[in-house]
């Protein structure tokens, strides 16, 4: 009966043993290089982010260059869902994520 214990006791010590490895040291990574001439960031194409409470519900705005193109809703209670533009005619259409919807076919042909 003791040695049962004991080699349970083992058995259970024995994935912290294997967790207290040493840490390898860490380099800090280096910065990243400049762009180079004629190649930089224009900051009219970078999305402005503006963040509203409406109620219990936060509304994100995405805009580009003044031009609203997505809305995400996130509800106090439930899944936050996306109004896009997807025209640029300003008419919305919701989605419950970014994805685009499209599923390819899965059959099965055969079996083993």
């Amino acid at each position: 009966m003791r040695r049962l214990i004991v080699v349970l006791l083992l058995c259970a010590a024995l994935p912290v043993a294997a967790q207290t490895k040493p840490k390898p040291s860490l380099q800090p990574v280096p910065e990243p290089p400049p762009p180079p001439p004629g190649f930089e960031l224009d900051p009219a194409l970078e999305p402005q982010v503006t963040i509203l409470k409406r109620g219990t519900d936060t509304v994100e705005e995405f805009r580009i260059g003044g031009r609203l193109y997505m809305i995400k809703v996130t509800p106090a209670r439930g899944a936050p869902y996306y109004m896009i533009d997807e025209k640029g005619d300003g008419r919305f259409s919701r989605q419950y994520g970014l994805d685009s919807g499209v599923r390819p076919p899965m059959w099965v042909i055969h079996q083993f």
